[in-house]
Formats: C-alpha cells, sequence, structure tokens
C-alpha cells in the first residue's frame, strides 16, 4: 500500500486572486525542508502531497510540525478511484487498528465515481460492520474517525489528523528586523512574527565586558531554535559598549534605560534600511518593565518613523511563557546570563519619561558617530537549524 501525507492548507485556502503566490511559497518551504529526504511532492490549490519512505516518517513529521501555512495534515493510504480498490484498501488498512466504535465521512470531489457520497458512507459502513467483529458505528464520538477522499486521481484514506503551525508561509511578506535579546519575550515576538509570514533577520546589542560571550551564544541558541522554522536567520551582532558606556557617563540615572532604547531603535532603523528591512519586531509587553509602559514605547518610538511591530504587546508574561515552552526556547531564554537591556537597570527607571528631557540628555554627548560606526561594524551569523557548531565566530 502506498501512503503519502496529505496537507491541508488552511487559512491559505481563503486567499482569492493571489491563492497560488501563496501555495507556491509554501510549496518551496516543504521542498526546501525535506531536501535531505527521498520524497515526491504534489499540489494544488486545494491539497499538497508528499510521498516519503516509511523509515524517514517521524522525521518528516517534526520537520512538517514546524513548517508555517500548514494547517492540518493526515498519514493517508492511497488507493484507485474505484469501487473495488477503495473496498479492498479500507479494509486491508482497517483491520491493523484496535477499536470499538467508528464514523466514516465519504467526499466525492470526482462526480463521476457513480455512488453519491452519503450512499458510499452506507456502503463502506456496512462493509466493516461485516467484515470486522464486535465494532458499532457512533456518529458523534467515534473511536476511529475514518476519512474516505474520492479525487479524480486518486483516492485518500485516513483516520488520523496532525496540526500543524498555521499562519501563512514564511516569506508571503517582506522583511522584519527582530530585536532579539537573551530574554524570554523576543523569540517568542519572532515566533509570531514569522506565522504571519515575515521574513525575519535578527539584531542582538551587546557590551562587551559587561555582558559576556556566554550571552551572546545563548542569542544564537534561541535564533537556531526559530530558524527551524525557516530556513536561516541573519543574526546581526551590534556592538553597543561605546554607547552604553557613554549614556551612563553623560545621561541622568532614571533616564538611562530610555535613551538606551532611543539608540537600539536608531540602529535599528538604519540596519533595516541596510538590508532591505520594512518593520521592526520586538518582544516589548505592556507594562512589563519601566521601558513598556505607553508612555515609555511613545517616546521611545519617536526616534524612528519606521513602523514597530511588537506581537506580544497585548500577552501577560505567563501567556508568552506558554508559547516559549511550546517552541522550546524558555529552557534557554532563562540561563542566567544577562544581556544589555539588564546589566544596568537602575534602581529606579522612569517609567514615564518626556521626550524634551531625553533630547535634552541626548544632546551631552555626540553620539551619531557612535550610532554609524555600529552598523559598519556588524558581525553577522549566518544560523541555521542544522548541528553546525559556531564557537569559531563567538
Amino acid at each position: 500500500m502506498n501512503r503519502v501525507i496529505l496537507i491541508k492548507y488552511g487559512e491559505l485556502s481563503t486567499k482569492k486572486g493571489n491563492r497560488n503566490f501563496f501555495i507556491n511559497t509554501l510549496h518551496r518551504s516543504v521542498v526546501s525542508k525535506l531536501k535531505n529526504y527521498n520524497v515526491s511532492i504534489h499540489k494544488d490549490r486545494a491539497r499538497m502531497t508528499v510521498m516519503f519512505d516509511d523509515k524517514d516518517l517521524d522525521d518528516i513529521k517534526s520537520i512538517i510540525d514546524k513548517i508555517f501555512g500548514i494547517h492540518t495534515y493526515h498519514i493517508a493510504t492511497v488507493c484507485e478511484s474505484e469501487d473495488t480498490s477503495i473496498q479492498e484498501t479500507l479494509l486491508e488498512v482497517i483491520r491493523k487498528e484496535t477499536f470499538n466504535t467508528f464514523k466514516i465521512d465519504v467526499r466525492r470531489s470526482n462526480k463521476n465515481f457513480p455512488i453519491h457520497s452519503q450512499d458510499y458512507n452506507r456502503v463502506l459502513g456496512g462493509l466493516l460492520l461485516k467484515n470486522i467483529d464486535g465494532i458499532k458505528v457512533d456518529v458523534h464520538n467515534p473511536d476511529l474517525w475514518i476519512n474516505v477522499e474520492i479525487r479524480d486521481d486518486h483516492t485518500y484514506i485516513y483516520y488520523n489528523s496532525y496540526e500543524g503551525s498555521g499562519g501563512y508561509p514564511v516569506g508571503t511578506q517582506a522583511k522584519g528586523m527582530l530585536m532579539l535579546s537573551g530574554g524570554i519575550d523576543s523569540p517568542v515576538a519572532g515566533y509570531l512574527a514569522m506565522k504571519r509570514g515575515v521574513e525575519l533577520e535578527a539584531v542582538y546589542f551587546e557590551a562587551v565586558p559587561h555582558t559576556s560571550l556566554e550571552a551572546r551564544e545563548k542569542v544564537v541558541s534561541l535564533c537556531k531554535k526559530l530558524s527551524s522554522y525557516t530556513d536561516k536567520i541573519n543574526l546581526h551582532v551590534v556592538n553597543f559598549t561605546p554607547i552604553q558606556e557613554s549614556i551612563y557617563k553623560y545621561c541622568r540615572d532614571d533616564y538611562c534605560i530610555t535613551i538606551m532604547r532611543r539608540m537600539m531603535y536608531r540602529i535599528m532603523e538604519k540596519i533595516a534600511k541596510k538590508y532591505h528591512g520594512l518593520v521592526i519586531v520586538n518582544g516589548e509587553s505592556i507594562g512589563q518593565v519601566a521601558s513598556q509602559t505607553l508612555t515609555s514605547m511613545s517616546v521611545i518610538n519617536g526616534v524612528t518613523n519606521m513602523p514597530v511591530i511588537r506581537p506580544v504587546a497585548c500577552l501577560d508574561k505567563l501567556e508568552i511563557i506558554d508559547i516559549a515552552r511550546k517552541i522550546d526556547t524558555y529552557e534557554t531564554s532563562i540561563l542566567p546570563y544577562e544581556d544589555c537591556c539588564t546589566v544596568f537597570v537602575p534602581r529606579h527607571p522612569v517609567i514615564n519619561p518626556k521626550e524634551d528631557i531625553c533630547v535634552k540628555e541626548e544632546e551631552r554627548f555626540d553620539y551619531m558617530p557612535m550610532l554609524d560606526e555600529a552598523v559598519e561594524s556588524l558581525n553577522t551569523i549566518v544560523v541555521t537549524s542544522d548541528d553546525k557548531e559556531y564557537s569559531d565566530i563567538l
């Protein structure tokens, strides 16, 4: 018996004139992710099928689980769209299962098939009742929900359903630049942005020797986990030490975090323009810390005209942690290595900063050449989800 992975698009199916663009992008993603396996992939406007070697099924499933744009998928047995073939295949497949109750759901998109769907439900249900002892029909809560899709090319029989990652395939939207710290929130924000089709590059601000190389390694590990949802992520490491030291030397203590964030936003805009990003993405959550009150966000955001997307802005911490656990970033995020957003936190940071005070404080040192130098001296690491070691560039 031939088996295939039957992929269903979900939200992609709601598209109209540009539906093919979304499906083609998903197809390229599936082809790229499965390039190391012996597979044959076919797509149409309703489904995508992946023929595979049985020995690779578990590995392929773990990869498909992380491809955005897939609503659900099934492991389906394939046969000819002909009554005898369907009945023989159904019996052969179902006899391997243990169950007490079942339901048959026939869908007949092949209108040349001579038996209507509801009539064929009864035919196939009677077949199972006649040939398998001790079972009965339960249309409300069956142990086994058997689907029979009769299509023009083949018939697909399956009784399993696996949840995909949903959303849109990465690359159906333009590029965003993710402010990736070592914390819990920003990797979740990156994941949620990619789920809406955004292609990501990541930016990490470090202030060596105040931040450690272990902190950078932690961010690379987080980036590797995020890259499993796409092909690769370029991680741009910014030397923020001169800027951060100047802020704490010349600016009033309670405004240091606000001014630091304003400098980061200025650098983010420059990097985005350099690498053709259209938006800034970060993990800010309303009210979580002093720099994330609405007043602080407004004052910090005032230094850039570039759109800033905050995917976790309206989630509470426990909701963010739940997602972090789901995507396997949480345990890495809580490793005890501080980034430059936490290593210099003042005792009493301002929670309702004034923009005019920020401007006045920033005039105390010549920061523009420092910003340009930070962008020019970027260390860029191409991060993939494979087993590649990055110790040589850390």
